[in-house]
Parts: structure tokens; sequence; C-alpha cells
């Protein structure tokens, strides 16, 4: 499998029942502070909220246009479909040479020509206190995939360098835990609105005058 299935959260409800998040991690690396931080939210969701983390780009084939439509690889079909499935999706990515890592790229280059990014809910996390230029380059890119990237909902955590037990020690501080809290709720809260903003009106107008 390459993604971890989330657990819905305790917090406080939200206005969608049954809402899926789909967390992607820009970096493959197996102890990557990004997907430290990503698994880390599932704790801290909202009620009736599931949150689902895909850590391995590193399986997504080199994005090609000849490998689109009918020949596209099962790897990008099944990574298309949990974004496709999803409600809103959060990333969260290391800065690699002060630009975006590749696998990250690659995986938004198998979207852009697609229909499942379009009009998603999308925001931003980060695992450290550097990046500023690769997270400037990812919103340019994100706000042009998608019309919903939300640039004013941002997370940022200092994990940088540390261990795993120390990352463990970091998210269970109650500063961070209610920055992840405040965080997640408030997207679910803009997710939530736009979807009744633009569900369709049913009239209560029997016709008579």
């Amino acid at each position: 499998m390459m993604f971890d299935v989330g657990r819905q959260g305790a917090g406080r409800q939200s206005n969608l029942i049954d809402m899926k998040l789909l967390a992607i991690s820009g970096s493959s690396r197996r102890n990557s502070t990004n997907t430290a931080l990503l698994m880390a939210m599932k704790d801290f969701v909202p009620a009736d909220v599931k949150l689902s983390v895909f850590h391995r780009l590193d399986t997504l084939p080199v994005f090609s246009p000849d490998a689109e439509e009918s020949n596209t690889p099962p790897q990008v079909i099944e990574f298309l479909e949990l974004v496709s499935a999803s409600d809103g999706i959060i990333i969260s990515s290391p800065e690699y040479v002060r630009a975006i890592p590749g696998g990250l790229k690659n995986a938004v280059d198998w979207m852009v020509s697609r229909f499942e990014v379009v009009g998603k809910p999308i925001v931003l996390a980060h695992a450290s206190h550097r990046g500023d230029e690769m997270l400037a380059s990812l919103r340019l890119v994100l706000s042009t995939v998608s019309d919903r990237f939300l640039e004013p909902l941002f997370l940022r955590v200092p994990l940088i360098g540390k261990s795993p037990d120390e990352i463990a020690d970091v998210l269970s501080q109650r500063e961070y835990g209610s920055q992840i809290s405040t965080f997640l709720s408030n997207f679910v809260e803009a997710i939530s609105f736009e979807s009744c903003r633009l569900a369709p009106v049913t009239s209560t107008d029997n016709g008579t005058p």
C-alpha cells in the first residue's frame, strides 16, 4: 500500500459528513520530517474527517504526454483516484536545491492536464524554518493547477534535523498541537463553506402568487 489510511478525529464536527483529506508528502525519505508532520495530523483532525497520507511519490513513473489517457500507468491511476476521492489536499514538502523536489513536481505534472485536481481545495504545510524560495515556487504552481489553492492557510513547524523521537516530542507540545488543530479546523471550515456555497438551492416555492 502506497499510502496510510487515516482515522477520524475527535475534534469538533464539520459541516460535511465523512470528509476526506489527502495529505501528500513531497519527500519519499523514510524518516522525512514532512511525512512525520502529516502523520501527526491524524491525531488532530476534526470529527467526521478522515486524513490519509500519501508518501510514496517515488513510485510514480516520470511524466510523459505519451503516457497519458489510455496509456496512463496503473500507479498514476491509483494516485489520481486518491486525489479525486478527496475533499481537500494538504501538501508538505522539503526544499531540494532551493526548488520543488522532482518527485512532487512530477506528481503535479501528472495532474495538470486532467480533471482530478481542478477546483480542489489545496493548502500547504512545511516542516522547516527554511525553504521560502521553494514555497514561493510551489505556491505559484499550485495556484495554476487549482483555482481553490488557499494560500493564506499555512502551517509551519520547525522539525528539520530532528530525530523521530525529537519530532514526537515537539509535536506533543501544546503550542504546536494547537497550531495543527487550528490549521486543520480552518481548512475543513473553508471546504465546508465553499461546498455549501456551491450546493444547488432547493426551491420551496409552491407556485402560489
